[in-house]
């Protein structure tokens, strides 16, 4: 974690009982006994400034961690400081869960806005496995899903064009927001510049900044100085032959 950017609370704004994402229909309901070991899972929250790095590649870390409102993103890192963004996080998501099963993390995790951050011991993991099978279950079907959107992501990288890549990025990331319940009744705004979207999807950012003009020539995109606001997400969907998530009720840990 960047101690220059990221803040510890000392209380808890949102204990378990009272989440504001758990009465969102997109997730699903806990037994009370799930809820009463998640309560005591959780160590606190952690707020964190836009820009921080959350979790740095190769870094061993005692937690795990559930956002709770804001947005961030995956990335590795070549040696000469090219960035390859592997993917988008968001409420409800769990980041860090690869650093707590593997040693070490393999990606770094950086804040694209200020975020609040539900803060998990590592250490108990092993007691969930072993008492929790619904909960088990549930970090399973978050490493599954993540594993699929990587495979979505491949996929768009190696076979579609420009063009296409960059509507099923607009439109994966915009589906996933209103899956989490950040565009309630007003088109969700995505707080990406199109270097982001130049260092997701492999392109030149002359290439991408040519390629959004498209979308929005299209009227399917508007580009604001806060980033993307999706127009047409049926238009987007359409133009790169994306049959969207499909998702029913999701885990949240």
């Amino acid at each position: 974690m960047s101690s220059q950017s990221a803040y510890s609370l000392a209380n808890r704004q949102y204990p378990c009982g009272k989440c504001p994402l758990r009465p969102l229909p997109v997730f699903r309901e806990f037994e009370s006994q799930e809820l009463l070991f998640v309560s005591g899972f959780k160590k606190g929250e952690l707020a964190v400034d836009k820009g921080a790095t959350v979790l740095v590649e190769g870094s061993h870390s005692a937690h795990l961690y559930t956002i709770l409102s804001g947005w961030a993103f995956r990335y590795k890192l070549l040696r000469d400081g090219r960035r390859q963004i592997l993917n988008y996080s968001m409420p409800g998501d769990l980041i860090g869960l690869q650093g707590s099963l593997m040693g070490e993390m393999q990606h770094s995790v950086e804040a694209l806005s200020p975020m609040l951050l539900c803060v998990f011991e590592r250490d108990q993991l092993h007691e969930l496995y072993r008492n929790y099978p619904g909960l088990a279950y549930d970090i399973t079907w978050m490493a599954s899903r993540e594993e699929r959107m990587l495979d979505e992501n491949l996929l768009s990288i190696g076979r579609r064009s420009a063009l296409e890549r960059t509507a099923y990025l607009v439109a994966f990331i915009s589906s996933r927001a209103r899956g989490a319940g950040l565009n309630g009744k007003r088109p969700v705004q995505i707080p990406i510049t199109q270097q982001h979207i130049a260092d997701t999807l492999g392109l030149s950012l002359v290439h991408t900044n040519k390629t959004i003009r498209k979308l929005m020539d299209r009227k399917l995109i508007i580009w604001r100085d806060g980033g993307c606001e999706v127009i047409s997400h049926e238009g987007l969907t359409e133009l790169a032959g994306w049959q969207g998530l499909g998702e029913e009720r999701r885990p949240l840990i």
